[in-house]
């Protein structure tokens, strides 16, 4: 993909994203804290600053979407109904779910 930007012709890679900008006003003690803990983390780099915004951001959302989810019911109730048709006792499906997470768990390890 071609763009012009300042009147340079750039060609962005393929993977490549389009960045906007943002401007925010926060407190300036709680500015100062940042700045040190993203350049501890990211180090004082180029672009330090915005990579821990962007990992702050997204931590927010994930907590955000996450307070949105609200279960109304009893669970109990819901799990007997979705577990109804299997004819397994507790102990056994606690052993069959552990061998499949097992499973899938030594699938992604390296030899």
């Amino acid at each position: 993909m071609e763009k012009r930007i300042y009147g340079y012709k750039v060609t962005f890679l393929s993977g490549w994203k389009e960045l906007t900008g943002m401007r925010l006003h926060v407190e300036e003690e709680l500015e100062k804290r940042f700045r040190e803990a993203a350049m501890r983390r990211f180090g004082y780099g180029k672009g330090s600053l915005s990579r821990a915004a962007e990992e702050a951001i997204q931590k927010w959302l994930i907590s955000v979407s996450a307070d949105d989810f609200v279960f109304k019911g009893d669970p109990v109730e819901s799990l007997d109904g979705l577990l109804a048709d299997v004819n397994l006792g507790s102990v056994e499906l606690q052993h069959l779910v552990m061998k499949k997470w097992a499973g899938e768990v030594l699938a992604n390890v390296s030899p």
